[in-house]
């Protein structure tokens, strides 16, 4: 399997599949899509896809039907599925047609990405996930930072600003974005919220006399360093 997973999405509507494109691509994974079931077993056999997002209402065949007719041929791959198909009926079916995980619509891009990292370790298309960073070293699973072997305590939120950043080394992360995926919907919030988290991580993560781990890019936002 790929050091960069492959997730290849079927999704009708424009928008929702720019969002899925979007959110999974700055966690991390390669993204393919699709508006339609059209392309897709061609792009299965000439990549190595890692698991298929699909939505279930799709122009010319139904997205629980085609993955039926994907494990009828040997495809065993894991699916979410993501659909307005919400009646418990409705799921059920979709998980007896090959379905792995289904998501209802509404939903928040934060879980499908969750999800999709759940699902690709119980498959083994990924194993434990460990982010390096100069000296750091951050394991995601146990929920642990080390600096040259030594361990630093650090809170929630402080442990998945410091994830997120070293997902994306070297580039400028917006101060909006990191709300947006770090604070999510449910954290308490505000404009100075980000610099006040970053304050504190830097002071938990950086020697003193040292450059600093975390760059702070003025107007814009914050870069790993």
């Amino acid at each position: 399997m790929k050091d960069t997973p492959l997730i290849l999405i079927i999704e009708d509507d424009e928008d929702i599949l720019e969002l899925e494109e979007f959110h999974l691509s700055n966690a991390g994974f390669e993204v393919l899509g699709f508006r339609s079931t059209r392309g897709v077993e061609q792009a299965l056999e000439e990549e190595e896809v890692a698991l298929l997002v699909v939505d279930r209402n799709l122009p010319g065949a139904e997205g629980s039907e085609f993955v039926a007719l994907l494990r009828s041929k040997g495809y065993d791959l894991p699916v979410i599925f993501v659909s307005a198909k919400d009646q418990d009926f409705q799921v059920e079916e979709g998980f007896v047609r090959g379905g792995d995980d289904y998501l209802r619509k509404p939903f928040n891009m934060n879980e499908l990405v969750l999800r999709v990292r759940a699902l690709l370790r119980r498959s083994g298309a990924v194993s434990g996930e460990r982010l390096s960073h100069g000296d750091l070293s951050l394991d995601p699973e146990s929920r642990r930072l080390q600096r040259n072997g030594e361990e630093i305590h650090l809170s929630r939120l402080e442990f998945d600003l410091l994830a997120y950043l070293m997902r994306r080394p070297g580039r400028v992360v917006s101060r909006e974005e990191l709300l947006d995926e770090v604070w999510g919907d449910e954290e308490e919030r505000g404009p100075k919220s980000v610099n006040v988290a970053i304050n504190r991580l830097k002071k938990k993560i950086d020697r003193e006399g040292e450059a600093s781990h975390i760059e702070s890019v003025r107007g814009i936002g914050y870069r790993l360093c």
